[in-house]
């Protein structure tokens, strides 16, 4: 599923052409401060190429967000992550900081659950979100996922929330 659109944003497969968007989100350190930290356009660089082999490795990953005007509006996804030694899969979303607080993750976050466990039929997927963010913690309760656990991840205090087929 290279593209897909929501009632607000359209989302197509992460691509090179991309790239110039993802350093000035990833520059911005509000946005970044859940992310491990501001990142710089080379960090970015690899993560663009690391998130694309993931499309041809696994057939699902990340998609750059659009609003219905074509403007970029961030980026979310679907991806396997490791935690606490176990393979994991991901619902995954971040937003310009203009964008917060209009209702935008919660949207994308149910429509790629929908993907994730209806489309693609995966057991269940997971959000990993740090301790303190609670907006993105309320994203998920939103979209029906359940607290699991909480635990460390690269340093930092995580909850893992669930939703299960």
């Amino acid at each position: 599923m290279d593209q897909f659109s929501t009632d607000r944003l359209t989302a197509e497969r992460l691509s090179e052409g991309h790239l110039a968007d993802l350093v000035v989100l990833h520059l911005d350190p509000d946005v970044s401060r859940f992310l491990g930290g501001v990142r710089s356009a080379e960090v970015t660089k690899t993560y663009l190429a690391t998130n694309m082999a993931h499309w041809d490795q696994h057939g699902f990953g990340l998609w750059v967000l659009r609003t219905k005007d074509g403007a970029f509006a961030g980026r979310a996804g679907i991806r396997h992550i490791r935690v606490d030694g176990i393979d994991e899969i991901e619902i995954a979303y971040t937003f310009k900081r203009d964008l917060w607080g209009q209702g935008l993750a919660s949207e994308i976050a149910t429509a790629m659950t929908d993907i994730g466990l209806s489309q693609l039929k995966l057991p269940s997927l997971i959000g990993l979100v740090s301790v303190a963010h609670g907006a993105s913690r309320r994203v998920l309760v939103k979209s029906n996922y359940l607290l699991e656990k909480s635990t460390t991840h690269h340093g930092e205090d995580v909850v893992i929330y669930r939703a299960q087929r």
